[in-house]
């Protein structure tokens, strides 16, 4: 039985739109979809072909394949369609270079609106360095002046963007989709749970279709992973295995970066230390322009800096993906223990870790949660524009929530908050823990400001009684990704 299509109405909208625009003008439209493995890319846009009613073709290349094995395969698949009005009017030879392949695409594309889907668009590229001008002079003289939908997808990110740059053959002919994962809400509504399980789930998968497909309905996060300890094939590991192997097959030193922050270290002094060898830490001259290249390029890194009407010092680091954050610092081991036989003893490890990893890796989700609230306007400080968090080179305070007018410098701070995920209320220690804290950070000042908490269990009740801007559940987080 097939798996329900869940959530995704913005992106499908999106794609309808542009189908729209192809009827209504009768020329061609081109969207270039990118996102990480395992997104959904392929799955959103079969639901869009099934949904939109049209003929359509849909080809996705196979890593490694010769230029003829490639077009041999796209034939192949344009024979099997529902573009072509007659199956036979594709010749049962397949050409020799893909500008003839596309000349043939273009015969085929019947005079109402058709889509043509090209998936995994960057091996095409990697197999043939023509390609990209292939499918560039194809489209200015055999497609765009057709009523054509022309989806590329691909799961290299850099090359995606790459493949649209200004200085690419097809710069200015593609709109952009960047593909993300299932919001918290969508994650909910897919597994069937609470907020509070819902937001687990979400961390634990990265809102991933590919790990989601196989968890069970209304099944809490906890649960999951222990019964996916007895398997060391599950999608739990294996996605995450596959997504570090194809950025970082070598064990080089761009990958010691990435599993040092993965470990927990987040400050450059740390990341250098645990990064480097024998003969000392990763000299700053090396490390910089690694981290520079896995926040910008890779993106699998992220870089946040403590928010205030004044520069700030230290950049932390931390892992982007939490399904990957979580693989590094936790589900990899748990994968070894489970190939050696000892599911029990794997579910352990992650059961020690997931109080720690948990209460940072929902900090992110919870800021990003509180500038969509933000942006809809049913919030205390609608003029917040950026959400983020404060610390000092002691860390001592670090405060979890800064809401600003703007980013990376504030003009005005409007609220200090604290988050507390853990079984636990938030309490009047808590609180005065906050205050405290709040009281340091550059541009806060009680007149003007005011204190936010975000709690699990909620707060206690001399927490509740006490002039507090804003007190947020889980049920609240999760609403902010609801309409």
């Amino acid at each position: 039985m097939p798996t329900p299509f869940v959530g995704r109405e913005t992106e499908l909208a999106l794609l309808h739109k542009r189908l729209d625009r192809v009827s209504a003008d009768g020329a061609g439209t081109a969207v270039a979809i990118r996102g990480r493995r395992q997104v959904g890319k392929s799955r959103l846009v079969q639901e869009f072909c099934d949904r939109a009613g049209r003929p359509y073709v849909f080809f996705t290349a196979t890593k490694g394949a010769s230029p003829v094995e490639g077009i041999a395969g796209f034939v192949a698949e344009l024979r099997e369609s529902s573009l072509p009005t007659d199956p036979e009017l594709v010749p049962r030879t397949a050409p020799t270079n893909w500008p003839d392949a596309l000349r043939t695409l273009a015969g085929l594309l019947p005079d109402s609106p058709s889509v043509v889907v090209l998936d995994e668009l960057p091996w095409l590229a990697e197999q043939d360095p023509v390609f990209d001008g292939a499918l560039q002079t194809a489209w200015d003289r055999l497609l765009s002046d057709r009523p054509v939908l022309l989806l590329l997808l691909g799961s290299d990110v850099h090359m995606m963007e790459r493949f649209t740059a200004y200085d690419r053959p097809f710069y200015g002919r593609a709109d952009s989709l960047v593909l993300g994962p299932l919001n918290p809400a969508e994650t909910g509504d897919a597994l069937g749970l609470d907020a509070a399980d819902a937001i687990d789930a979400h961390l634990v998968s990265g809102g991933l279709p590919g790990i989601l497909r196989a968890w069970p309905h209304g099944t809490p996060a906890l649960d999951f992973i222990r019964s996916e300890c007895t398997d060391p094939a599950s999608p739990l590991f294996g996605v995450p295995e596959a997504a570090l192997m194809a950025e970082f097959p070598a064990p080089d030193q761009a990958r010691r970066v990435l599993e040092a922050v993965g470990s927990g270290d987040r400050t450059h002094a740390n990341i250098a230390a645990t990064a480097g060898s024998q003969s000392g830490a990763l000299p700053s001259g090396v490390l910089s322009p690694l981290l520079r290249r896995l926040t910008d390029e890779k993106r699998v890194l992220e870089s946040d800096a403590p928010l205030s009407t004044k520069p700030g010092k230290p950049a932390l680091y931390r892992v982007a993906d939490s399904n990957l954050r979580l693989y590094l610092a936790a589900t990899r081991s748990a994968q070894e223990l489970s190939r050696r036989g000892r599911p029990e003893t794997a579910y352990r490890v992650v059961e020690r870790r997931w109080a720690a990893w948990r209460g940072r890796a929902v900090e992110p989700l919870i800021r990003e949660a509180l500038e969509l609230a933000a942006a809809s306007g049913d919030f205390p400080w609608p003029d917040t524009e950026v959400v983020g968090g404060w610390w000092n080179r002691r860390f001592a305070p670090e405060v979890d929530l800064v809401g600003a007018d703007r980013a990376p410098v504030a003009g005005t701070v409007f609220f200090a908050g604290s988050v507390k995920w853990l079984a636990t209320p938030f309490d009047r220690a808590d609180l005065t823990a906050l205050a405290q804290g709040a009281s340091e950070i550059p541009g806060f000042t009680s007149d003007m400001a005011d204190l936010a908490i975000v709690s699990l269990s909620g707060t206690t009740s001399a927490v509740a009684a006490s002039d507090v801007g804003l007190v947020w559940g889980p049920r609240d987080v999760v609403s902010a990704w609801r309409p």
